[in-house]
């Protein structure tokens, strides 16, 4: 132990940036892995507020007039130099007999500068509406206000900027917001803090993490799917605790595309200040007439999947300082033929690690997951795209519908894997469906192999395993030695990169009202030990 503790010191100090302001005795780092499987006992006190905020709540009712906007939000574009800004102006309408709003009668117009007054520059865009449509006798029709996204660009880096949003030429303009920019790309230049939430919902739980969230102060949100539930609802507005149980004689799976609407305006208080990246889940497909289906998803966040050349909103790829995000689409194809595995090929050849040291992917489902909800779901998936990951060494990977927290040891095929990433499910932003409580590993709770597929992910390949201790069976019959930690509680994680080696994750769970910490760990890379086993696209390591 003192020889692995001196080794950790060794390598903070070798590099420029100490970590500081942490006992660090008091937290453990991955060189002190593969650690023993921990799982914290179920409070039951914890499901009381699983409750969605009804409409007439204050937080989530409409309070702007005419074409002001509202629902304001901000997202990142591929590098600190632009940023998109989004908003919806008009109202939304429900019924049989709907009118769509004309997106060119009001302007996509957003005044910014490094000063609150005057705001020196200004940047226009493109506006758009989009309709979800039920062409069967009792259920309702939606079309959405006037969605706005602008594009500002040549912005400085690490640097505050003001902005109003709108229509000037009507008097229909924003109050002043204001986001910082990302840092510059470069091994010692990271944000702050990153905060990384799933399965967020629109309950009196989500109250609770937005709030403890916004304590954090982040830099940036990473949603990872999942967002407003508006498919547990009928087009009528009455809800369900179950995205099945409710709907089964319906012609076509309804939701209530209303509270899309109530959840831009609850979380406006966020992001309009801090960047959102959002990547879809398995809540926004929403299938409607025409089998079309992720219209709102699509719509209503601006994407920067042409700038990191994706031809998709399902799948892009954005730097936040020495970190390159890939966001994954577990919900379109996938395969090594298909267009978002040669992207993701083409994107992850492209990072220059001596710049851009840090790789983090995230997608909605987890591959490595030990809870009996959507076990081995995502299995196909991991079969198409682990290995390229692994190849270029991504670092950590994050995911949510799991209804739970999960961290697993560093792992590659299954198998303890000092070069593989860590693994980190954070489904449990509070949404109104039940909270994922059972382990696969747990006697009797062991799935039947095919209730584990899911059709949206195009393919069944949960079998059992191969090799290792739980060879021949479909389960282990205990925590696996890859689950480092697991706990059922609604909460929120912050990543916080302290430099090109060292980054500290800490979860953050609802009941700890004062900040306690839930779990926490030194995430710390070392590409010297896995040269062997990582692409070296631009630079190696050895140069870095």
């Amino acid at each position: 132990m003192f020889l692995t503790m001196t080794f950790r010191w060794f390598l903070v100090f070798s590099v420029s940036i100490a970590v500081t302001a942490i006992d660090d005795d008091l937290i453990p780092s991955t060189l002190d892995g593969p650690f023993e499987p921990v799982t914290v006992p179920y409070d039951v006190s914890l499901r009381g507020n699983a409750v969605d905020l009804p409409d007439t709540d204050p937080r989530v009712r409409r309070c702007v007039e005419g074409f002001e906007p509202e629902q304001i939000s901000v997202s990142l574009s591929v590098n600190y130099d632009s940023v998109w800004i989004s908003w919806i102006t008009g109202e939304f309408q429900v019924g049989n007999k709907i009118k769509p709003l004309n997106p060119n009668t009001v302007a996509s117009v957003v005044r910014y500068g490094r000063s609150r007054v005057p705001l020196t520059d200004e940047a226009s865009g493109h506006s758009l509406v989009y309709n979800q449509l039920y062409p069967f006798e009792g259920l309702q029709n939606y079309t959405s206000g006037i969605i706005h996204h602008v594009r500002l660009t040549g912005l400085k880096p690490s640097t505050l900027y003001y902005y109003r949003c709108g229509d000037p030429s009507i008097s229909a303009m924003s109050d002043i917001y204001h986001f910082r920019t990302m840092p510059v790309s470069g091994p010692r230049s990271y944000p702050n803090r990153i905060a990384v939430v799933g399965d967020l919902g629109l309950t009196y739980n989500t109250t609770d993490t937005i709030h403890n969230l916004k304590s954090n102060k982040p830099d940036l949100v990473l949603l990872v799917g999942d967002v407003s539930y508006a498919n547990l609802y009928r087009t009528n507005g009455t809800g369900s605790d179950c995205y099945d149980c409710s709907f089964p004689e319906t012609p076509i799976h309804e939701t209530y595309q209303p509270r899309w609407d109530y959840w831009g305006r609850f979380m406006q208080s966020l992001i309009s200040r801090t960047p959102i990246m959002v990547i879809e889940g398995n809540h926004e497909i929403e299938e409607q007439a025409g089998k079309q289906s992720f219209v709102a998803y699509s719509s209503r966040f601006a994407f920067p999947s042409e700038e990191s050349k994706s031809s998709s909103p399902f799948y892009y790829s954005f730097n936040a300082g020495g970190i390159h995000f890939i966001m994954l689409g577990a919900y379109v194809d996938y395969s090594k033929s298909a267009k978002q595995y040669k992207w993701l090929e083409r994107d992850l050849a492209n990072v220059d690690r001596s710049m851009i040291p840090w790789l983090v992917a995230a997608w909605h489902p987890p591959w490595y997951n030990t809870y009996t909800a959507h076990y081995k779901e995502a299995e196909c998936m991991r079969l198409e795209m682990e290995e390229l990951l692994y190849s270029y060494g991504v670092d950590i990977v994050f995911n949510g519908h799991v209804h739970a927290y999960e961290r697993s040891n560093r792992v590659y095929n299954y198998t303890l894997d000092p070069c593989g990433p860590v693994h980190i499910t954070v489904g449990d932003g509070g949404n109104r469906e039940k909270m994922a409580i059972e382990h696969a590993d747990e006697a009797a709770n062991c799935p039947e192999p095919s209730s584990t597929h899911d059709e949206d992910m195009g393919g069944f390949c949960a079998t059992n395993f191969t090799s290792g201790p739980a060879a021949g069976k479909f389960c282990w019959d205990q925590q696996p030695d890859y689950s480092a930690f697991r706990e059922s509680s609604f909460g929120h994680g912050i990543l916080e990169v302290k430099n090109e080696t060292w980054a500290l994750w800490t979860w953050y769970r609802n009941q700890d009202s004062s900040g306690k910490v839930g779990d926490q760990v030194y995430i710390v890379r070392q590409p010297e030990l896995c040269l062997g086993s990582i692409k070296l696209p631009k630079s190696s390591f050895a140069d870095s």
